[in-house]
Order: C-alpha cells, then structure tokens, then sequence
C-alpha cells in the first residue's frame, strides 16, 4: 500500500524520506522529532532486502484464501497505542497475515486476539477485538511497538535485520524516556524483544544489570536512565512475559490468567 494512499491510520505520505540502508535508518531515526514521525519514517523503511521481497510477495501473491479479496498494507508496522504513554509492549515482528494485512501492529492474528482481549480486560484497550486498522480500537496509556518491523519470513529475523531495525527501537526508547511524562515500564513479549530492548537501552547509554539479566515470564529489572542510576525516579522497569504465539497460548505456556498478570504490572 502506497504511503498517503489513505490507508487508516496511515503515518506517512507520498513525501516521507525513505530509509534503503541500514546507515539510512540509523539517520533518519536519529533526526526523528517525535514518535509520529518515527512511525512515519519505519512505516516507508526498505533497508533490509529479504525482509522487503518477503513482506510485498506475502501481500501481493502470498495471501491465505480468508484474506484473498482483501487489500494488504505491505509494509512495516508503525507502533499503535497511546503517543504519550509511559508504557510501552514490545514484540517480535509482524505476522504476515496479521500486520502485515492490516497495517496495525498485532492485529489479524490469533496472537493479537490473546493480546487485545487482555490488554481490554486489564483496562488498556477500548474493545476486545481489533479486526483492522480504522476499527475504532483506541489505547490508553500504552503503546506497541516490535524488535523487528516487516514480517520475516518464518517468524525468524536475521541479526543484520534486528540490528537494521534497532535504530526505530532506539529511537522509540529515547524519545519516550525524554518525553514530559517518561518513560515508566516496558514489558516484552518473548525472548527476542526482551533482548531487543536490552541491546537498544546499550546503545543508548543506560545503566544495565551485570551480568545481564535472562528473560524469564514474570521476571523485572530496573535499568537506569544515563546519569540516574538503576534506582529512584531515573529507572524504567523492563518486564518479561511469554510472547503471545499460537503455540505458548495452545499449550498453556502462557495463559491468560498470566498474560493479564504481566500487563497489570506495568
């Protein structure tokens, strides 16, 4: 789908710089003023070819036959949510049916359904289901972003594409963390994203637990904003959950009891 082509809820227009490296990516995320224009500027990235082909052949030929008359975004995942939320959810990536169809991040999916149905009885979420983009769904002081914004193939990023992507994370955290309200809590949704997270907060400077800490459902840590330290109010708690796939929901990995459990302890 063509930016400014009117998708719902689309961040970027015919005119939005677009990154085809990950050099590219590195600059324009680091110029990015707010969240908005970083969802703008990841929503149009090209900077990493396999993700790319296989995103845009899912969409145009790869299409599961419940889908098939429908238009496909085809594009990476701008974050969704509250733009001034103190707490963020950090995924993998897109699925390719899910977002990847419908332009919003876990959304058309077996994984979204757990995630909205929780995030609504926990209070976040408007409604219990989100279906699309444009579907009246509205957060309440959080937002959802991914390690990884193109549905890999697989499910299965490579490290130069988690590296690539890295500077959207990056700038989602600092731009957060810098904001009027802060940055409070971040929970991750499975092993990659709590290694995301990790390798992002680096990167930026932030006070990291030696050694560093393992994921874990339920596990926190408090890392600490540069300057701050891991205590008082220059710490952001990072949470780990069970990431909600179709395998750990089926088989009682995770259920919904702790889903709900994680997020009201954000």
């Amino acid at each position: 789908m063509p930016p400014g082509s009117g998708w719902p809820g689309d961040p970027a227009t015919a005119d939005t710089p677009v990154a085809r490296s990950a050099s590219d990516a590195a600059r324009l995320a680091a110029a990015a003023a707010t969240v908005g224009e970083v969802d703008a500027l990841s929503s149009v990235c090209r900077a990493c070819p396999r993700l790319v082909e296989w995103r845009e052949a899912v969409a145009v030929s790869g299409r599961r036959a419940a889908f098939a008359e429908q238009p496909y975004w085809g594009r990476p995942g701008p974050s969704f949510g509250d733009p001034s939320a103190q707490k963020l959810i950090v995924g993998l990536a897109p699925a390719a049916n899910g977002t990847n169809r419908t332009g919003r991040m876990f959304t058309g999916d077996r994984s979204g359904d757990w995630l909205y149905a929780a995030l609504h009885r926990t209070g976040y979420a408007s409604q219990p289901v989100s279906l699309a983009a444009g579907d009246g769904m509205v957060l309440t002081g959080v937002r959802i972003v991914a390690s990884v914004r193109c549905a890999p193939p697989a499910n299965r990023p490579t490290p130069a594409e988690l590296a690539a992507c890295g500077h959207w994370l990056d700038r989602d955290l600092a731009l957060t963390a810098a904001s009027p309200q802060g940055l409070v809590s971040v929970l991750a949704l499975g092993g990659i994203a709590w290694n995301s997270v990790l390798a992002a907060v680096r990167r930026l400077g932030w006070d990291v637990p030696k050694p560093k800490p393992a994921f874990g459902h339920g596990t926190e840590v408090l890392l600490g904003l540069p300057g701050e330290g891991p205590t008082g109010r220059g710490a952001v708690r990072l949470l780990g959950s069970y990431h909600v796939s179709p395998h750990n929901t089926s088989t009682g990995r995770l259920t919904a009891e702790m889903l709900d459990a994680a997020l009201l302890r954000l």
